[in-house]
């Protein structure tokens, strides 16, 4: 077995884990407190928020001029020389913070400075690791920092909150151990990036000076550093926690745990597209590339829209099983529909993005990720400070801004590369799905929320797996097999 499919493999187990992890939890678990899952949701974030600003894209070349430095053993140079930059922008960064209240006296009043104890060292963590993460990659490594960055943040969220209300611990012991999980995951890159060549710290600039080296590490810095403002999840948590309250926060974060269910069939695509995507585009094979891209478009979003209707007839049900706040979270099913519809939209572009950021016009996906963290900030903004939709406002600011950002993509993709990710079965796959939900909503309910739970979508699934029998429209016979159950477990 290859490295890159061992790798694969266990990359997979473990953001499925991770997953899993998360999710069973945001259900089962946070509900319990919405108000310290909240602020735990709130710190995470905005802390993976305003990380960019100290990092400035440099993680980003410590990958492409990567094999640059290794042919001429400047490797250590390059990462002690991009650590001490990271340090030297989080001092500069701190100091703009703390003088930013003398010119805009209304931020001592907000969440962020309330809590800069705990924001302020996590950017400098999260910023050392986002270093070590990109570095570690070039050695084909990812299995350790997938563990790293998927698994060790759901265990400090679920660790702190267990520590907070099942153990009725104070705030600043579940903050101290949600904090040291990530003071761990730190230590823990440094060990692993010695382990595969010890560190050497070399702080000599010479090397990057000669031929004006460091112009082109930092221009290319500067492009990964814009790229980077199209983390609407951050921006939402953010915003909801400035404007709304922590506790909406704890509400939005559980939402989005189910929704992002709906994401699972994306999980690995760039991986496995990437390679094939290359060739064509070196091969000029458009043709190929727009029949990969309407196919693979297609899968995703019949599997999502599956997953979206079972989700959609049972989500009323499963708010019951719910701890106490349950339902709440029954009065926000409007944000799982708009959201969801947004998700949805988004797997049928399929890797529209991805296309544009292997081609030469990498630089225009930049563009559209400004356009997209502009156009949720304003959006956000008008929803909360004009209406009284609450998080139905920000599902909305979510829903609109996606869209126009993947519309934006499928426009640009059809007009440079004559590619599509559109078909007509996707009206097909959408009637079905709508038909097979309208039928489970209005059937009876029985006295047993669990029976509702499993009969309701099964009868979606039933539903939809007859239309798609008569519509062909995906080769649901070709997963349903055990043949392909067994290749699953092969490598070759």
């Amino acid at each position: 077995m290859s490295v890159v499919a061992r790798q694969g493999f266990k990359y997979s187990i473990i953001g499925y884990i991770g997953f899993l992890l998360g999710t069973v939890s945001a259900i089962f678990i946070f509900p319990n407190d919405f108000e310290f899952y909240g602020k735990l949701r709130y710190i995470l974030p905005t802390a993976e928020m305003l990380v960019p600003f100290v990092v400035l894209g440099i993680s980003y070349s410590n990958v492409k001029f990567f094999h640059t430095v290794e042919r001429d053993g400047k490797k250590q140079n390059m990462l002690s020389l991009s650590l001490l930059t990271v340090f030297i922008n989080f001092l500069i960064f701190t100091a703009v913070f703390f003088v930013l209240p003398y010119f805009y006296p209304k931020f001592r009043h907000s969440e962020a400075w309330k809590i800069k104890e705990m924001i302020l060292p996590l950017i400098l963590i999260l910023s050392f690791c986002a270093i070590f993460n990109k570095y570690t990659s070039n050695y084909k490594r990812i299995v350790v920092s997938n563990i790293f960055d998927n698994l060790f943040p759901k265990i400090a969220n679920l660790g702190a909150f267990c520590l907070f209300y099942y153990f009725a611990l104070s705030q600043k012991i579940a903050f101290a151990f949600f904090f040291g999980i990530f003071a761990l995951m730190l230590f823990g890159y440094i060990y692993y990036t010695n382990k595969l060549e010890k560190i050497n710290l070399d702080f000599n600039t010479d090397y990057f000076k000669k031929n004006n080296l460091w112009k082109n590490f930092f221009n290319y810095s500067f492009f990964g550093f814009l790229g980077t403002f199209g983390n609407y999840l951050a921006i939402n948590s953010f915003m909801i926690g400035e404007f709304m309250g922590m506790e909406e926060v704890g509400i939005y974060s559980v939402l989005y745990a189910l929704i992002s269910l709906i994401s699972i069939p994306q999980l690995g695509l760039f991986n496995i597209s990437a390679p094939i995507i290359n060739k064509t585009l070196a091969d000029g094979d458009m043709e190929e590339l727009d029949r990969f891209h309407k196919k693979t478009s297609l899968s995703l979003y019949f599997l999502g829209a599956v997953l979206f209707s079972c989700i959609m007839v049972g989500f009323p049900y499963l708010t019951q099983f719910m701890p106490k706040n349950g339902t709440m979270l029954r009065e926000y099913e409007p944000v799982v529909w708009i959201w969801g519809s947004a998700v949805l939209i988004d797997l049928a572009t399929g890797f529209n993005g991805n296309i544009i950021s292997l081609s030469k016009y990498y630089r225009f996906n930049i563009l559209v990720m400004l356009l997209l963290a502009g156009l949720t900030i304003g959006l956000n903004y008008y929803f909360i400070k004009n209406t009284e939709l609450k998080l139905i406002g920000i599902a909305l600011s979510t829903a609109i801004s996606l869209t126009v950002y993947n519309v934006i993509k499928i426009i640009f993709n059809y007009i440079v590369f004559k590619v599509s990710p559109l078909t007509i079965e996707m009206i097909f796959v959408s009637i079905i799905c709508t038909l097979a939900i309208t039928v489970a909503i209005v059937l009876p309910n029985f006295n047993s929320n669990l029976i509702n739970l499993m009969y309701k979508p099964a009868v979606v699934l039933a539903l939809i797996y007859v239309g798609n029998h008569f519509t062909r429209i995906f080769p649901v016979e070709d997963y349903l097999n055990i043949r392909f159950i067994k290749s699953i477990f092969k490598f070759k």
